[in-house]
C-alpha cells in the first residue's frame, strides 16, 4: 500500500507543503487519484463540500488545461492513463498561469 507524496504548485509562486495520501493499489488511472485526492481534501477539511461535484468540476478544469499533473516529473497528459505507484512517488498538481501579454 503505497503512501504518495501529493503537493499544490503554481508557476511562479511558492511552493505549498506536500501531505500524504495513502492508494491501496499499485496502479491507478489519474482521473481515480484526482478523485480520491478531493475526497480526503474535503473530509480533512470539515467543510460541507460536494465532492463529487468539486471532482466533476476538477476534471473539467483538467481537460481545459487548467492544470498539469507530474508524477515523479514526468507529465501525465490523460484521465484515463494508468499510473504506477510506489512508496514516496510524488504526485504535484500544477496550475498553469498565463503570461502577461501573452
Amino acid at each position: 500500500m503505497p503512501v504518495i507524496a501529493i503537493s499544490d504548485e503554481a508557476t511562479g509562486a511558492a511552493k505549498t507543503p506536500a501531505w500524504a495520501l495513502e492508494i491501496f493499489e499499485e496502479t491507478v488511472r489519474l482521473d481515480e487519484l484526482i478523485r480520491r485526492r478531493i475526497f480526503q481534501e474535503v473530509a480533512e477539511s470539515g467543510t460541507r463540500a460536494d465532492p463529487e461535484e468539486r471532482t466533476r468540476v476538477t476534471l473539467e478544469a483538467f481537460g481545459r488545461n487548467g492544470f498539469v499533473v507530474l508524477v515523479d516529473d514526468r507529465q501525465v497528459t490523460e484521465l484515463d492513463e494508468v499510473i504506477h505507484l510506489r512508496a514516496g512517488t510524488r504526485v504535484t498538481f500544477l496550475k498553469l498561469v498565463p503570461l502577461v501579454g501573452g
